[in-house]
Order: structure tokens, then sequence, then C-alpha cells
């Protein structure tokens, strides 16, 4: 893999180009990020027709809308891009990156690019899927949900690279991401809000690393989130993001384990 440009962003672009390349060719990939999460909100569309949301104060497209977006996170983002790490620290692809200008940050970025980007565009697609098959009004606080779904996607890649750096194999790195994607899908509110947990239940689900990503989604629609609850979900984001970082930079392997 070469990279001939000498700026740190055509560097990084040089490298997406080919990871963009790899990834197009790896058809498991493909149908897990790409085809997975659109297919999933069906179920959360029928699983809120058996719910009492009203207590929540929701509708179903303010249930089905933010989980679309955190399976888009989950399968799109978070579980290829565990896979795309392990892979290519497995193929050596990482270790002969680093013997070049690439900085360790930039080859992350860089590998990470096509995944945030793909996922940018399902949420997109999704929101507008959502928001006309089920009849949503316009956001009530669009930067609320722009802030959580930006958010959303940056601490999915450091989640995702945190989470390589202990798999061990390509093969391990189709399990280790599931107790992170199993337990945001059952408590962050994506199937069940968390207005309908018990009280100490919900207070617990609402550190999950996906929470405030759904929380700040679902405010940004309908309006009732207030100051107060919208930073304490930006708080818990960013403190995710940065354990997952400092994880990274501590502990990411670069070469094959022996």
């Amino acid at each position: 893999m070469s990279i001939a440009t000498t700026t740190p962003a055509g560097r990084m672009a040089s490298l997406a180009r080919a990871e963009l390349t790899l990834l197009g060719r790896n058809k498991g990939a493909l149908v897990a990020g790409l085809f997975v999460p659109l297919v999933l909100p069906l179920s959360v569309r029928s699983a809120a027709e058996e719910m009492d949301l009203a207590k929540a104060g929701l509708t179903p497209g303010e249930l089905v809308l933010p989980a679309a977006v955190g399976f888009s996170l989950l399968f799109a983002v978070y579980s290829t891009l565990v896979g795309v790490y392990v892979v290519r620290r497995e193929e050596l692809v990482l270790k002969r990156l680093r013997t070049g200008e690439l900085r360790d940050a930039e080859i992350l970025s860089g590998a990470a690019l096509p995944a945030v980007l793909t996922g940018l565009l399902q949420c997109l697609l999704l929101i507008a899927g959502c928001a006309v098959l089920l009849d949503l009004s316009a956001p009530f606080a669009p930067h609320l949900a722009v802030l959580g779904l930006l958010l959303g996607l940056v601490m999915s890649a450091a989640l995702a690279a945190a989470t390589a750096s202990w798999t061990r194999t390509g093969e391990s790195a189709q399990v280790t991401p599931m107790p992170l994607m199993f337990v945001s899908m059952l408590g962050s509110g994506m199937f069940v809000p968390l207005e309908l947990f018990p009280d100490r239940l919900a207070s617990v689900c609402e550190l999950l690393p996906l929470t405030p990503v759904v929380t700040l989604v679902r405010g940004g629609w309908t309006g009732g989130l207030s100051a107060g609850d919208a930073l304490g979900a930006l708080a818990v984001a960013l403190a995710w993001t940065a354990v997952a970082v400092f994880a990274v930079r501590r502990r990411f392997r670069w070469e094959p384990r022996r």
C-alpha cells in the first residue's frame, strides 16, 4: 500500500481510498455493515406496536429513528472497523505503514474513514426514510441530533480501535464486538425507551456508550431534552471516547501476537 502524498490530509485520503478498495472486496463485511442496519429498524417498528409508548411520551417514529442510527453505528462503523483493524494488523499492513511517513493517528484515522463515511451516509438515508415512512415532523432541536450523530461516529471508531487492541485474530474479531453490541441494543433505549425501565436500571443504562447518542438524536426530534440532560449525555459520550482513545494509545498492537 503506497502513500505518496506528503500532507497529513493527503496521506489519510490516500490510505482511505486504498482501504475502501479492500473493504469493497469483503462481501461479508459489506452485508453486515450495509444491509443489516437497514433491516433491523423493522423489528423495532414491530416491537413499538406492542409497547405503551404514550407512557414515555414518544411516537413509534421517535423510537425507531434513533434506533436506526444506533444500528448503523454498531454495524457499519464499530463492528466493521474492529475487523478492519485486526485483519490489517494480521496481514502486517499496519506494521508496514508505520515505516513510512504516516503517523499512528493518521493510520488509524485513514483506515477508519471509509467505514465512518459509510455510517454517516447510511444514517442520513435511514433518517430520511424514517421521517417519510413514519410521518415524523421536522426536528425541534436539530443541533442536538447532529451533535449526537457526530459524537456517535467518533466514539464508535475509537471504541472499535480499543476493541481491536485485545482481539487476537480475524476470526475472533467477529465475536469480540458482540458484548457491546448486545448490551447497547438492549440497554441504550433502542428497542425499549429508558423511560419504561425501572429507575435504578435506567440510571445504569444511561452510562452505556451508545445511550447518549440515542438520547441526543431522540431529543433533537422531540425537543423534550433539557439542557442538563443534554450536557449529561454529552459528558458520557466524551468520557467513553476519552477512555477508548487512552486505551488505544496504551494497548493498541501494530503487529500480530506470536
